[in-house]
């Protein structure tokens, strides 16, 4: 089981879009507000330089970068002391990516991370997976 500290940050992201929510209660009782969401910004001027890959296509260019945007806008709000604990939730490609540019710091953050495609869901099945899954 795992405990989901009050105020805890929730991102639930996708290549495309990442939500942030914060946790209010605990166990059974925890629900979820979203604070905002992210969307890509500026992806030409933060993507690979030189050439894309040939087995790689524009769009998974593209959500690579976007993870790697999200993932500095996670070390900008951790190093702004906006979060101290993080649940991440995010498609298996998005997840990987994410791991793979997210700063320290931010990776031992993480309380709880759901490999699903959840950026479509309400708040309330939100919660509710995030506490399904913290047991």
């Amino acid at each position: 089981m795992v405990i989901i500290p009050q105020n805890t940050l929730v991102v639930v992201a996708d290549g495309h879009q990442a939500i942030l929510l914060r946790s209010h209660g605990v166990k059974d009782a925890l629900t979820l507000a979203e604070e905002r969401r992210v969307t890509p910004q500026n992806l030409e001027d933060d993507g690979p330089s030189g050439s894309r890959p040939p087995e790689q296509t524009i769009v998974q260019t593209d959500e690579a970068t976007f993870a790697k945007q999200l993932a500095n806008e996670l070390y900008s709000m951790k190093h702004a002391h906006q979060f101290d604990k993080m649940v991440l939730a995010a498609d298996p490609q998005t997840l990987g990516q994410l791991r793979d540019t997210m700063h320290k710091t931010v990776a031992d953050s993480i309380v709880l991370s759901l490999n699903k495609v959840l950026t479509n869901h309400s708040t309330l099945d939100l919660a509710k997976a995030v506490r399904d899954a913290a047991g």
